[in-house]
């Protein structure tokens, strides 16, 4: 009996050494904090390529309408050349009909002079109007060179943006895909862990935006119908190039928001910031659009009290966050209200 209570006591006095509660998950290691980082640099660099394809697609866009405006204005010249051209032909005709073998001759052999001096005259209308229409022939084939011109001109500044849009597209593929095999390195159980980090994270953040989403209903007028718009895709994932309903990157966003409050945007956060008046940082109101990077490469929208709801890069959500000096690497360049 004395043995068995011995034993009981022994395992009463570990029990109170063993911890009851669960292990807590450690600590990330160093390695995989910094894969982290490196992951999500590649994918801010997706992103930064991605708004630089934006511009370059907007400007394709615009010089694609030039070229096809000039290519109509060429095609329109031309038909006023070929017109002049057969009018002239018509004129020749009807000037050699007239002379004939020549005007000396003619009159030498004609039975009645004055009819042939009536002739004549109607031989020097012909001529007036052979000149006139060679005027117009010459002015009008010098429009059609220079729109000629014009038109080669626009084309290559065509190809040369279609150039850039493709280089800058294949740069976000690239940058994905070294993000992408920066993970694959990792073990497995480390792959899930980050995974599970980054869910936690994300869970957090969008707990804390849904909240400060709130701000957006004090906000009145086109801001605050753009806001509000912005603050309900908070949650959505980031896409390039997307512009909704359910995956937005930054001026995708920006552009559909305002679209709510019936502003016309462009897809590109360059682009964007010819719109509207510039706003210094101390006056920001909420509604307005700030920008990061230079080259402009981000955009989000100011929602009050230091803070902006935006899309920020592949991996992430929309989300409202802290309205600093930089984003990332990105430096604040700038506010437009719109």
């Amino acid at each position: 009996m004395r043995q068995a209570r011995t034993g009981i006591l022994a395992l009463l006095s570990l029990a109170l050494i063993i911890p009851i509660t669960p292990p807590t998950s450690a600590a990330p290691s160093a390695d995989l904090l910094r894969v982290r980082q490196e992951v999500e640099q590649l994918q801010d660099d997706a992103a930064e390529a991605g708004e630089n394809a934006q511009a370059a697609k907007v400007q394709l866009q615009r010089l694609r309408a030039q070229l096809s405006t000039v290519q109509q204005e060429a095609d329109s010249q031309k038909a006023v050349v070929e017109k002049i051209r057969n009018s002239l032909a018509t004129i020749a005709v009807a000037r050699y009909k007239s002379t004939g073998l020549g005007e000396g001759v003619e009159l030498l052999f004609s039975s009645d002079p004055s009819l042939y001096l009536s002739s004549a005259g109607s031989l020097e209308n012909i001529t007036r109007k052979q000149a006139a229409q060679l005027r117009k022939y010459a002015t009008a084939k010098q429009r059609l060179d220079a729109t000629s011109l014009t038109v080669a001109d626009k084309l290559r500044l065509v190809q040369a943006a279609e150039a850039r849009y493709r280089a800058q597209a294949a740069q976000v593929k690239s940058k994905l895909e070294a993000a992408e095999k920066l993970l694959s390195k990792l073990e497995a159980k480390d792959r899930e862990r980050l995974r599970k980090i980054q869910e936690m994270d994300a869970a957090e953040r969008e707990a804390y935006s849904r909240e400060q989403a709130k701000l957006a209903n004090t906000v009145s007028g086109r801001a605050g119908l753009a806001l509000r718009y912005a603050v309900k895709q908070i949650g959505d994932n980031y896409v390039w190039g997307a512009a909704g309903p359910v995956r937005w990157d930054c001026s995708g966003l920006t552009m559909r928001a305002f679209e709510q409050a019936g502003v016309r945007l462009p897809h590109s956060s360059r682009a964007q910031f010819n719109y509207g008046r510039s706003i210094a940082r101390n006056n920001l109101l909420p509604g307005d659009l700030v920008f990061f990077g230079s080259p402009i490469s981000h955009v989000g929208i100011y929602i009050g009290k230091g803070k902006m709801v935006h899309a920020p890069r592949p991996g992430a959500r929309v989300q409202i966050v802290e309205f600093r000096n930089f984003f990332g690497k990105k430096r604040y360049v700038g506010a437009r209200r719109l």
